[in-house]
């Protein structure tokens, strides 16, 4: 019987309205016999869905989706097969998720100064489970309070780069990225490139360590899927997928949407071991 995984999966510790209970009970329904937790700038919902899923015979990667800027762009790289208990990752991450609170704090003094005043911090850092709080949080609070009728009007109005209550986040590159998942033991996987479009750096990327692209990502047609395949094999890059499920907080995806054979799974792990 062939096995299938869907390796790009978030949960209420990141921007996910999902818990990990909640996203086995849907990798379960789904078919699936593996996931990732890939939560940005956090490893805190690793734990908690691998206890959720002993249960269920699933089996559950330690992973993160890291945030990164190179040349104005943000760039995610994700980390599979991480340490997620010790390490300078997990290190980088404590800096990464305070400087996440700072940043809201800076957005909510900017919201101040256009008469946004009734919104506090620990409105916005409840809505997470961990510190890795960020500008949906926000944006949710500003619908919930009635200042935009919606989270892009949120976005456009205020939190877009370069509008009113833009504020920058911590940054690393991408090259600092990969380096910090291979020293905690990953492998770096570009994530959904077909959005980022920073086809042009993948060889600078492969240099620093790059181990893998994510060929394989919702509502995407067979010509952009066949494109990256052939990227993966030209860079010799290992080939990953999943859903990139937010619960209720991306409609149009949802957890098993987009999976991978398991097959490739293995692939990770061999690449894991020569490292």
């Amino acid at each position: 019987m062939t096995k299938f995984a869907d390796l790009h999966i978030h949960t209420f510790y990141s921007d996910s309205t999902s818990s990990p209970q909640e996203v086995v009970s849907d990798a379960v329904k789904a078919g699936l016999n593996c996931i990732a937790i890939t939560d940005h700038d956090t490893l805190e919902g690793v734990g908690p869905t691998r206890e959720a899923a002993k249960a269920h015979n699933l089996e559950v990667l330690a992973g993160v989706e890291l945030s990164s800027q190179f040349e104005g762009k943000d760039i995610h790289i994700l980390g599979y097969l991480v340490d997620d208990r010790k390490g300078p990752l997990k290190e980088l991450l404590l800096q990464m998720q305070d400087s996440r609170v700072e940043r809201i704090r800076r957005m909510l003094d900017r919201l101040k100064t256009f008469g946004i005043d009734n919104i506090a911090l620990e409105e916005v850092c409840a809505l997470t489970h961990s510190k890795s709080v960020g500008r949906p949080h926000l944006a949710e609070i500003l619908v919930q309070k009635g200042w935009v009728s919606s989270i892009k009007e949120a976005f456009d109005k205020y939190l877009a780069e370069g509008a009113a209550a833009y504020e920058g986040k911590y940054k690393i590159s991408p090259g600092e990225a990969i380096d910090l998942i291979r020293q905690s033991g990953g492998i770096s996987v570009l994530a959904h490139p077909m959005l980022t479009q920073v086809d042009h750096l993948l060889p600078r990327f492969v240099d620093a360590g790059l181990g893998g692209i994510e060929v394989y990502y919702p509502n995407c047609s067979d010509s952009i899927i066949k494109f990256y395949e052939r990227i993966a094999q030209k860079h010799n890059l290992i080939l990953t997928g999943g859903s990139d499920a937010h619960g209720e907080a991306k409609k149009h995806t949802c957890v098993g949407k987009q999976r991978i054979p398991y097959a490739l799974v293995e692939i990770l792990k061999t690449a894991k071991i020569s490292v």
